[in-house]
């Protein structure tokens, strides 16, 4: 593949906004809306919320800017402490959305769920169907359930999710640090979902970690976007950190995984030197763009980049 970078085109502290992790786009008429989390602290915790920005549709200037559309989780509910990711899809005259739940544990930091909201004013706002997940944690796949991304290919529900398979302590580490691979689930209605019950991507790193898939279908193929990290060191070494990955496949759960393609340049200095993460493509004009977060998980905001050339 052959990018062209447009380098960082949301710097959230200029709206007076700490974080803007996970960019997820819905293109319209004469705009572009990114659905993205922000951050509040809650005591000396943070407390992810759900935020979007609209963009000319040449990315050179934000139009608005609107904070928080959708309501705190309540108290003990899978998502009282945030909202990360958020992953829209469009659906006749609504947009839902499957929110990533994040709540606080004790023996180790989180865990997460999926849940589905709706909006029925053209993404202005969203409110849950319920204050339940549609899809957590079951036999095989016992935490950590998150980053669903949906949609409809080959006229089924399709869901790229990730789970966690262990946490793990490692010698250095002030906590237990978790392992999650990607997994892929199928539905009819879009709120029960089959699961296929495995990790659907080989590993190339010892302890890897594969986060926040996102899939379009392309000149006969579906095309698979993610990111992956070391499961320990990742917060302070460029090595362990994220980067992005790309898989391929004739059909919507067989995968041959094949990160060398991306081709996506990682430079040595600069907003996404060090990290690069949670990525979203989308198409808009018969072209292919890519959305992604850059150093500190989302901290200096996100960037695009345009597809020349697959």
């Amino acid at each position: 593949m052959i990018w062209k970078k447009h380098g960082q085109i949301f710097a959230p502290q200029q709206f007076g906004l700490e974080y803007a992790k996970s960019p997820q786009a819905i293109v319209f008429q004469d705009f572009v809306r990114v659905y993205f989390s922000a951050c509040k602290k809650d005591g000396q915790k943070l407390v992810s919320y759900v935020c979007f920005a609209d963009f000319s549709k040449d990315f050179t200037r934000v139009l608005r800017i609107e904070k928080q559309i959708m309501t705190d989780g309540k108290l003990g509910s899978f998502d009282e402490h945030g909202i990360f990711p958020f992953s829209p899809v469009c659906d006749g005259g609504r947009i839902f959305a499957y929110t990533s739940g994040w709540s606080r544990r004790v023996s180790v930091s989180v865990d997460t769920a999926i849940g589905l909201a709706v909006s029925e004013d053209s993404g202005e706002s969203f409110q849950r169907l319920g204050e339940g997940p549609v899809l957590t944690s079951s036999l095989m796949e016992p935490f950590l359930v998150v980053d669903g991304f949906v949609r409809r290919y080959e006229n089924r529900l399709h869901m790229w999710y990730i789970y966690g398979k262990e946490w793990r302590s490692y010698a250095g580490s002030a906590q237990p640090e978790r392992i999650y691979k990607i997994g892929h689930a199928v539905s009819d209605n879009g709120v029960d979902w089959q699961k296929e019950g495995k990790a659907i991507l080989p590993d190339v790193l010892e302890d890897e970690c594969q986060a926040l898939p996102c899939v379009i279908n392309f000149n006969g193929c579906y095309h698979m976007f993610f990111c992956y990290r070391s499961a320990y060191g990742f917060r302070d070494r460029r090595e362990c950190s994220y980067r992005l990955g790309y898989a391929w496949s004739k059909h919507p759960g067989d995968w041959i995984r094949c990160d060398e393609k991306l081709n996506f340049e990682q430079p040595e200095d600069g907003w996404d030197s060090q990290m690069q993460c949670y990525p979203h493509v989308f198409t808009m004009d018969q072209k292919i763009y890519l959305l992604y977060n850059g150093n500190a998980f989302g901290k200096n905001g996100f960037g695009l980049a345009e597809l020349e050339e697959m």
